[in-house]
């Protein structure tokens, strides 16, 4: 069975929201990526945005995570009085991640087909056709 996880999308204060989500829930960061960790000549990285969050994980419980990142500044800001929000779909496998992708994108707006990520996952992102943003992730093993 597939696990669903919020992923939120900051303005810059990813870390700092994040440490507060921390110290609500007593939860620990599974994963902490920075945008320079994945500086290259294809994915050039401003010295201003090197240390904000690409990707933050916060466990809490036994099953369920927070996941969350910066938008980079070319990406435009989110307007902080609308949902920033995705939903994220770990499946357990390739052919689950297709069946999701597909049957929940079925008339929306796909935004990044499924593929494998440079990150090392198998990834695709789409609005639906009633405006919910999801992420579809799969991560081999």
């Amino acid at each position: 069975m597939a696990t669903i996880n919020p992923y939120i999308h900051f303005n810059g204060n990813a870390e700092e929201a994040f440490m507060f989500y921390k110290s609500v829930f007593n939860g620990e960061f599974a994963r902490v990526v920075r945008f320079k960790d994945f500086s290259s000549a294809g994915f050039p990285i401003s010295e201003r945005e090197a240390n904000k969050i690409l990707r933050i994980t916060l466990s809490i419980g036994k099953n369920s995570v927070l996941m969350g990142s910066d938008t980079p500044e070319s990406m435009g800001k989110h307007n902080e009085n609308e949902n920033r929000s995705k939903i994220s779909i770990t499946a357990e496998s390739k052919t689950e991640a297709d069946k999701l992708f597909k049957g929940l994108s079925a008339g929306g707006k796909v935004e990044m087909p499924m593929a494998d990520s440079f990150w090392g996952s198998y990834f695709g992102m789409f609005r639906d056709k009633y405006g919910i943003e999801w992420m579809i992730d799969f991560r081999p093993k």
